[in-house]
């Protein structure tokens, strides 16, 4: 059956999760832009209550993201949030974190030359940034401000693709992210994982690795079941994770692939829809 054809996604009601308790043999994981913050970078109130209430009953909350380690550190401060995990780089970056400070457990890299080079041979005017863990990224010209967290240092293409990389971004502002995908699909781009992002944004990382590999991993660390894993995001990079989570969630506004890859979808982030997920979880 094609997409087109297929039933909407239901919106989220507490039966979804009423099986479930808050607590540690639960694992809550929340993707950050436009499912905890707002697209202008803002925390609600409510949001930030909902999420400490959830902390607070021992539940396992865990950060997953497309966001680099240096801009999900002030996300986890922000928050409030004084012990716990965060998946960054879409799943190829895990960090532990508590109130001295934090320190990476798991990174996986990948070699970002053939992709890249391929990629570029069809679109030679994107714009081209490889993480600096840690600090930033190396980039092709800068990316537009607000962007990219951490240092943006410009350096040549070949020196760009030299090293190992845990997650490399594609930009073209002018572009469509339709445009994107199809220009995966005509360099017949393979041997990484990727994702489309919301504004012309195409990200990629190691083959295999994602929001999912992350979380699981993290999970395993807990000893939480699977099947008592809640998770929320609103983009395409949280597909992996909808497919692997006891319960999925995606936010209104999400596209309709990510819409059609959850199992229940509520509310926008300008509307608080991250609450209604969090407080319908019983303690």
């Amino acid at each position: 059956m094609s997409l087109a054809a297929q039933p909407p996604t239901p919106a989220f009601t507490p039966d979804a999760v009423a099986h479930l308790r808050l607590g540690p043999d639960l694992l809550v994981g929340l993707d950050i832009d436009g499912t905890i913050l707002g697209l202008d970078g803002s925390l609600s109130g409510r949001v930030q209550r909902s999420i400490t209430r959830v902390v607070e009953s021992g539940t396992r909350l865990v950060l997953a993201t497309g966001r680099s380690l240096v801009a999900v550190m002030p996300v986890v401060e922000q928050l409030g949030l004084t012990r716990g995990f965060a998946v960054c780089s879409n799943g190829a970056v895990t960090v532990e974190f508590d109130e001295h400070g934090h320190e990476m457990v798991d990174v996986v890299t990948f070699d970002p030359g053939p992709a890249l080079r391929l990629l570029r041979e069809h679109a030679p005017d994107v714009i081209v940034a490889v993480e600096d863990l840690g600090r930033g990224f190396e980039v092709t010209r800068p990316f537009p401000d607000g962007e990219l967290g951490g240092e943006q240092r410009v350096v040549p293409f070949e020196e760009l693709v030299s090293a190992p990389a845990t997650r490399v971004t594609l930009r073209a502002p002018e572009w469509s992210a339709q445009e994107f995908h199809d220009l995966v699909a005509r360099s017949g781009l393979h041997g990484v994982s990727y994702a489309v992002g919301w504004s012309a944004w195409l990200d990629l990382t190691p083959d295999g690795i994602s929001k999912a590999s992350g979380l699981d991993a993290v999970r395993q660390r807990y000893g939480v079941p699977q099947e008592h894993t809640v998770v929320v995001g609103d983009g395409q990079n949280d597909i992996e994770m909808f497919g692997w989570a006891g319960v999925a969630v995606a936010m209104d506004g999400a596209d309709e692939v990510t819409r059609a890859a959850a199992d229940h979808v509520t509310g926008p982030v300008e509307l608080d829809g991250l609450v209604t997920v969090l407080d319908a979880l019983p303690r």
